[in-house]
């Protein structure tokens, strides 16, 4: 069955908009009475009959209500936006079908693009959430420049992939599954000297991901299936 996401969830109630409205009314032709399950991005997976339709709103009746645990661990991925968004979108895409808990756009000293659209990134958020039928919504910060995403609270296990150094430590080794963990991916032409050092003042691992040159979107996506491989067979 179709997945809808709602944030408007009244007691029982649970109201549909905008596109996921006319989606359940106009490309799925849902009706008067019909069931449909709609998730709330925070675990909840709801059933709920439909009470009123419209072009622009739809709301229905919960008749039943499955809760998701969440992971023990977290994974927040930090990256550059690629000069072809397109790229950045395909990582996103896939690291939402894998599990992360959030996107943090980086704004680097080497960075080729420095404008993104945040709506655009939204859609590709939920699009690949409903795909993979997972109830957490991850969320999506503002492009943030690295010395101030370095000075935020982090908790958990923290890493900055780079090529920097041919000695780095490859993120295999030195990440502890079960930990929350923050992974930080620099541009196409990879993170500044001062930047890295930055990272490694502020708790940061250096790592690598092997010899293999990596695009940006590529290191995010191997990145992430590291994280869930080590939780896997642990």
């Amino acid at each position: 069955m179709h997945w809808f996401y709602s944030d408007h969830i009244e007691g029982q109630l649970i109201h549909l908009s905008d596109e996921e409205a006319r989606h359940c009314g106009k490309v799925l032709r849902k009706q008067l009475g019909d069931t449909i399950q709609a998730f709330d991005g925070k675990g909840n997976l709801h059933t709920a009959t439909i009470q009123q339709i419209s072009k622009q709103h739809v709301q229905a009746t919960i008749t039943e209500t499955q809760h998701t645990t969440p992971a023990p661990y977290r994974v927040h991925l930090a990256i550059a936006p690629t000069k072809n968004i397109s790229r950045l979108e395909w990582c996103i895409e896939k690291g939402c079908e894998l599990g992360i808990s959030s996107v943090t756009p980086l704004l680097c000293r080497r960075s080729e693009r420095k404008v993104i659209k945040p709506e655009r990134l939204q859609k590709i958020i939920l699009s690949a959430i409903k795909q993979s039928q997972k109830t957490y919504l991850p969320s999506l910060n503002t492009l943030t420049p690295v010395r101030e995403y370095l000075g935020q609270p982090l908790s958990g296990s923290r890493h900055i992939c780079h090529c920097a150094y041919e000695t780095n430590p490859h993120l295999a080794t030195t990440y502890q599954p079960s930990e929350d963990i923050h992974i930080m991916i620099g541009p196409e032409g990879d993170f500044h000297e001062d930047e890295i050092q930055a990272a490694i003042a502020s708790g940061f691992q250096h790592t690598g991901l092997g010899t293999e040159r990596l695009r940006t979107e590529t290191a995010g996506v191997y990145a992430i299936s590291i994280i869930h491989t080590l939780q896997a067979i642990q």
